[in-house]
């Protein structure tokens, strides 16, 4: 009969040891450039009024000549400025009290299915900036400062183009990575490559000097999709997030963790509310270059 093994194997080892685990990790989550890249502006009650002076023509003169009579100028206010109200971005979850109380080492079960849903929520969040039909970036932007492609790939001429039109101290580009690794393809076939800055810890492409930033809830239809140049901030008139701090529950601005109660089942329910919105203050803050070619490749000797 063959002797029993004498070395302790790796299955019975384990038994006897920790197993090193990481928090429970979502593969959906992205950094969101766009909602760091952006000012926000604290509302006080939910609502962010844009008020406007109109652009009449008011008089003025340079050097008047002695005795003449001195222009009078008036600014009147647009009579209906548009307002904001703040949207939410909500939803809840349930916890099983006996699973959170008995599994609750070394990791907090309520903590971690917070964490992960407010991950979402801020996935969400910045879903909504760019596509929420009352005020999305890509539905406010004034048909002024809409452009088209000349060929159909986004070229360094039509961002130029689009620098041209977004003059007034742009900040940056935002575009789907696709979009933008089809701006590098074009950079390359025509041997000016675009330079790199680092931001975030991480590198960004540039052009002419504004960093193109990657965003995949810019929508692709088709083999197209757009790519807006941004002016962000209130002293610049331009692209400004809003937020209402200090709202019940707030674990971070304007983001609100509430317990609802605990069910018959023993079940804790959890109501997350993330409060936001975007405000373009004015027109000339945001262009787009619209439905640019993503697929167009070449073949390099």
């Amino acid at each position: 009969m063959a002797d029993s093994p004498r070395v302790l194997s790796e299955k019975a080892a384990r038994q006897l040891s920790n197993t090193t685990k990481t928090p429970p990790l979502w593969r959906g989550a992205t950094p969101r450039w766009l909602t760091q890249m952006i000012p926000w502006t604290p509302v006080e009650a939910g609502v962010y009024r844009v008020n406007q002076a109109l652009d009449d023509d008011f008089a003025v003169k340079c050097s008047p000549a002695p005795g003449e009579p001195l222009p009078i100028a008036f600014s009147d206010y647009d009579p209906q400025p548009r307002e904001y109200v703040l949207t939410s971005v909500t939803t809840t979850i349930e916890v099983d009290t006996r699973i959170s109380d008995l599994f609750r080492s070394p990791m907090d079960q309520v903590k971690e299915q917070l964490s992960l849903t407010v991950e979402k929520l801020k996935e969400k969040q910045e879903n909504e900036i760019l596509n929420n039909r009352a005020y999305g970036l890509l539905n406010n932007a004034d048909p002024e400062m809409r452009i088209k492609p000349r060929r159909g790939p986004p070229t360094p001429d039509d961002l130029d183009e689009l620098i041209s039109t977004v003059w007034k101290e742009p900040s940056f580009f935002l575009g789907h990575p696709k979009t933008i690794a089809a701006f590098g393809r074009e950079c390359t076939r025509r041997g000016v490559p675009p330079p790199t800055i680092t931001m975030f810890g991480a590198p960004f492409l540039t052009w002419r000097g504004l960093p193109l930033v990657p965003c995949d809830k810019l929508p692709i239809k088709g083999n197209k999709s757009d790519l807006l140049l941004i002016r962000a901030g209130e002293r610049k008139r331009g692209v400004v997030g809003l937020f209402q701090p200090g709202i019940p529950g707030e674990v971070s601005p304007s983001l609100s963790v509430r317990l609802m109660g605990i069910n018959q089942a023993g079940a804790a329910s959890y109501l997350l509310s993330l409060y936001c919105s975007v405000a373009v203050l004015t027109h000339d803050a945001l262009g787009v270059l619209e439905g640019v070619t993503i697929d167009n490749y070449y073949e390099y000797a």
